[in-house]
């Protein structure tokens, strides 16, 4: 009994022994190579699962994989076995200690004699580099040259889409207002900076393109015959925070490391490379998806609104320097002119772009198109292709689209599917008919944007309410039933859980507010609201409607189907201020709905010289059911 104790003792001695080499072999290589790095390098040889084991022989095998680099070792070593294969690595770790501390002296010494004559280096470097290409050509920047002057000579024809741009202001279909806002913000002595709002297609790069076009023809325009139009996207343009490189400000190459000329790298002078906005200079700084850029980049390019200059700065500039040529000198010392108007476009909402921006810049939003607009833009188009489109071609396009460009490019397709199908030798006009657009619709698998349209009927427990995405406003169909409380004061009342819980707030709002109109309790009734679609409301405007359809389904009297509401309802009837008026009376008629009823406080943001829907204000649940021609109870 004592004797097998005592071998147990002695076991569990030698393997706390082992534990602890195996644990310092670990902490040898943590030093080595990082605590980082050993993860990394564990999990790439497949040993981090070893690594964390307790079992000192799965520790040794990743042990194995690590020193050995090898993952292909599986075999886990048997505990006899452990001492020697411990005695082995503890070697070849040695080794490899050994190697990476000469290693690092060399690199150190290397380093030294590489500071020590970094000129002369360099400069052996060059000569040796000339001698070898014999002057500023040979065979390989020859041939080169030939393969790019090939390529030059093939050109394909224009796209469908530059062909088919605006070329007047004339042109641009359903921006009438902001066009010439536009145009008077460029064409006065005093220009001033711009944002565009709009959704996407709808001309607004195109309308500051040819506003700038317009105003240099003025007598009094600011803007010379010769003023540039420089476009860039906001959302791709990317840049060093060391101003390494900054293609919109403009970036210093310093000498040797960033590409300077030749005779400036030698001499060591910097040189400023000037960016886009300095390309702008006297003209138009046109910047697409700008809310999409670097927020710090922005603020840069506030600085330079305010200069009307670009600043360099260089550790490798000497202004005592006589190699330093006068340019270079002026940059330096005067910065670089950057006088430019600056027309951003967004298609996000104003309250998502930077305050600072937005303070420097006169806004102008670009309005979504109608069906009307889009199919006088295909139709426009469609002249200019010298095509015959067939009844109903250009209305069926409208249908499945809010985007001009996008309509234009269905056009396109259709137009290539027509001149495909001609027989060569006919010269007859490309005739473009519904089932040809449907072939295009169905290949690129589009369906129709407006998916609730409104009708002249009546309806029980069904009305039409307004919702916005972005730009683009949307008809939403809501509808509810009402039966008799299964148990009597004990009703229900079920909603889209989808739906947002501020869309849930407004049920038991319009609830509240039913009893206190009508003097009737929602507890006698198992009520069912549903949202159809399970479209989500973020936001309270939907109250109106839904307190209009619980009303109109506990007391079952139809409502009209070409009315949509909006509007946040209070407890004490009142009916509240929303937002994003203009988009959604935009989509009320997208949607072919006659009236709007809208809050009171709303009534001044109806676009002006609006037509074809009647907006009616309403202050009260009383004046929206009174619109409605719907008897209001009493309590």
């Amino acid at each position: 009994m004592h004797t097998s104790t005592a071998g147990k003792s002695g076991q569990k001695n030698r393997l706390t022994r082992l534990e602890k080499k195996i644990a310092s072999l670990y902490s040898l290589l943590a030093d080595l190579y990082g605590p980082d790095k050993l993860v990394l390098r564990g999990g790439k040889l497949g040993a981090l699962k070893l690594m964390r084991s307790a079992d000192p022989a799965e520790q040794v095998l990743g042990l194995q994989r690590l020193i050995y680099e090898d993952p292909t070792l599986d075999q886990v070593p048997e505990v006899t076995r452990i001492p020697s294969i411990i005695s082995l690595l503890e070697d070849e770790l040695a080794e490899i200690i050994a190697r990476r501390t000469v290693e690092d002296e060399l690199e150190k010494k290397i380093n030294d004699r590489l500071r020590e004559r970094h000129e002369e280096y360099v400069k052996e470097i060059r000569l040796q580099v000339m001698k070898e290409n014999s002057g500023a050509e040979n065979a390989r920047t020859l041939k080169k040259l030939a393969v790019l002057e090939k390529m030059e000579s093939k050109q394909l024809a224009r796209t469908a889409m530059e062909f088919l741009r605006p070329r007047r202001l004339e042109e641009i279909v359903g921006q009438e207002q902001a066009v010439q806002a536009l145009l008077a913000k460029l064409a006065s002595p005093y220009p001033q900076h711009v944002l565009l709002y709009g959704p996407p297609g709808v001309g607004k790069t195109t309308a500051a393109r040819l506003a700038l076009e317009a105003a240099r023809r003025l007598p009094h325009s600011p803007f010379a015959a010769d003023a540039p139009f420089v476009e860039v996207n906001g959302a791709v343009l990317r840049w060093d925070p060391r101003e390494v490189t900054n293609p919109l400000l403009g970036s210093v190459h310093d000498p040797i490391y960033q590409g300077a000329r030749r005779d400036l790298a030698d001499s060591g002078v910097p040189e400023p490379k000037l960016g886009l906005v300095s390309e702008a200079h006297g003209g138009v700084l046109f910047i697409d998806e700008i809310g999409e850029m670097d927020p710090l980049l922005q603020s840069k390019l506030l600085k330079v609104l305010e200069d009307r200059r670009v600043y360099f700065d260089s550790s490798y500039y000497d202004p005592h320097d006589p190699q330093v040529p006068s340019y270079v000198r002026k940059l330096f010392e005067d910065g670089a002119p950057a006088d430019f108007v600056l027309i951003g476009a967004t298609t996000r909402e104003p309250e998502e772009v930077s305050p600072a921006l937005r303070s420097r810049c006169a806004e102008i939003f670009f309005q979504p198109l109608t069906p009307a607009e889009l199919v006088q833009i295909v139709r426009q188009a469609a002249r200019k292709l010298k095509a015959s489109l067939k009844p109903g071609a250009a209305e069926l396009i409208a249908q499945y689209t809010m985007e001009g460009r996008k309509a234009i490019n269905i056009l396109a397709d259709a137009y290539s599917l027509a001149r495909a199908r001609q027989p060569e030798s006919s010269r007859a006009r490309p005739a473009i008919d519904r089932e040809l657009v449907m072939q295009v619709l169905q290949a690129s698998r589009l369906t129709p944007y407006v998916t609730t349209r409104a009708s002249a009927a009546r309806e029980v427990g069904k009305i039409l309410g307004l919702g916005v995405a972005g730009f683009l406003g949307s008809v939403l169909e809501f509808e509810a039933v009402a039966f008799p409380a299964a148990r009597a004061g004990q009703g229900s009342i079920r909603f889209n859980e989808t739906a947002g819980s501020m869309a849930r707030d407004a049920v038991f709002n319009a609830a509240t507010l039913l009893r206190g109109v009508s003097g009737q309790d929602l507890s006698e009734y198992d009520l069912h609201i549903n949202v159809v679609g399970g479209g989500r409301i973020d936001g309270p405007s939907a109250g109106l409607a839904l307190f209009l359809v619980i009303y109109s389904a506990i007391n079952q009297i139809p409502l009209p189907q070409d009315v949509a509401v909006t509007g946040e309802v209070s407890l004490r009837g009142q009916v509240r201020a929303v937002g994003s008026i203009a988009e959604k009376i935009y989509g009320a008629r997208q949607a072919g709905v006659k009236r709007v009823l809208l809050p009171t406080e709303n009534a001044a943001e109806v676009p002006a010289g609006l037509t074809g829907i009647q907006v009616v204000p309403v202050q009260d649940v009383r004046q929206a059911l009174a619109a409605l021609e719907l008897p209001a109870g009493t309590s």
